[in-house]
């Protein structure tokens, strides 16, 4: 039940009091900590050794005084190493021979050394299947009984080159198990579409995130994949790196404004602290439908973040060539849909978003539309009581007036 002055959308989710957030909506600034409206963003896929498959992609995004690099890489699980640097001159080196060893360590860097002021990774481990009619309502329990989970490590990917779009700046990792035993992928797979952006927009599709020019975009799709029940429920595993013996932070955001992802009224964060910090951000939202909108909209819940030090997670080597043997990874679970529906079943079909980069996380300020129903709710009053007194003025004048007696 939503508490006094908020609004229920569904799914349990409440939009806060409009007149809480009215100040700080209004002062949320679109660039980033670098300040860098534009950047001069390249994409290169990273030759492979010896016949290897190109899975490589080095985002590398130029700003006046910085340089972002996104490496991507489906090496293993598929994963993303971020590095921000204070100089427009860093370079990636990769060494073929380091990275496909059974200890990659320096086989990737970013130089020079001291230049780096940010650095961090994200980790795709594992696609996860629930039974959906056995469902529960507590974000720290899994979402009804597990079937057994996919394993990115075991998956089979494309060559990107093959995806590569500059017009767009975007590519696609897409794969599908190596050991399909049941045939589950057999008319399926399961997509990373990678984004980088020159300066700050939104996209035309559903949740509409508001990127700049310091941030790329993920999109996660499944399709065509047979589910293991008539009603499942897909999820992912995500692991990053803790800050020292604890996890990063995870953080909330509300909004009045549900203008570009009709109903939702949230932001979800991952934040990374240091002295440039660093961030995840999406919105609580899934799509069963290519063409997302509401009625293809499912709500996405995530689990609390937590050490990953109990059991063994999938090994991307590309994060250990750049940062070394790591044992602080924490992780966290994606869960998308209900068992109400709609859901997966619908079209076998199901897209998530998120943003990564550095700088303080993108915020929305109110739109138009909102602005101008605002504007007419709190000016309407004013007008009436303008009119109102205009009224009473002038019949008190007209009675008040001397009448003369011919």
């Amino acid at each position: 039940m939503c508490g006094y002055g908020e609004h229920c959308w569904g799914w349990g989710h409440c939009a806060p009091n409009p007149m809480l957030l009215l100040l700080s909506l209004l002062s949320a600034a679109p660039f980033g900590l670098l300040g860098e409206e534009t950047r001069q963003v390249s994409l290169e896929v990273i030759p492979g050794w010896l016949g290897t498959p190109q899975n490589l992609l080095h985002i590398r995004a130029v700003g006046t005084n910085s340089t972002l690099h996104y490496v991507w890489g489906s090496l293993g699980p598929p994963a993303v190493v971020l590095v921000a640097t204070n100089t427009p001159h860093s370079t990636l080196s990769v060494n073929w021979s380091r990275l496909l060893s059974p200890e990659p360590d320096g086989g990737l860097m970013v130089l020079p050394k001291d230049s780096i002021q940010f650095s961090s990774a994200l980790v795709f481990t594992r696609l996860l299947e629930f039974d959906s009619t056995n469902v529960s309502t507590t974000a720290a329990e899994p979402p009804g009984k597990p079937y057994p989970p996919y394993s990115l490590a075991e998956f089979s990917w494309n060559n990107i080159t093959d995806s590569l779009d500059p017009a767009t700046l975007s590519a696609t990792f897409q794969g599908h198990p190596t050991r399909d035993l049941t045939r589950a992928f057999a008319n399926g797979s399961l997509a990373f579409r990678v984004q980088a952006f020159s300066r700050s927009g939104r996209p035309a599709q559903p949740p509409r995130l508001l990127h700049t020019a310091d941030t790329c975009q993920l999109e996660v799709a499944l399709a065509g994949a047979s589910p293991q029940g008539n009603r499942s429920l897909f999820g992912l595993e995500i692991a990053t790196f803790g800050q020292g013996p604890d996890c990063p932070s995870m953080q909330e955001q509300h909004s009045i404004d549900d203008e570009y992802a009709p109903a939702v009224f949230q932001l979800d964060q991952l934040l990374w602290g240091s002295l440039l910090p660093g961030f995840v951000q999406w919105r609580p939202v899934a799509y069963s439908q290519k063409q997302g909108g509401r009625e293809s909209a499912l709500p996405c819940q995530a689990s609390p973040l937590h050490s990953a030090l109990a059991y063994p997670l999938p090994q991307s080597p590309i994060v250990r060539a750049f940062f070394g043997p790591q044992n602080n990874f924490c992780a966290f679970n994606l869960t998308f849909g209900a068992s109400t529906g709609p859901g997966y079943w619908d079209q076998h079909y199901l897209s998530w978003s998120m943003l990564m980069g550095v700088g303080p996380p993108p915020m929305d300020a109110l739109s138009p539309l909102v602005l101008g129903i605002m504007a007419v709710a709190l000016g309407a009053p004013g007008l009436i009581l303008l009119g109102g007194g205009l009224v009473l003025l002038l019949h008190h004048k007209q009675y008040s007036e001397y009448q003369s007696i011919n």
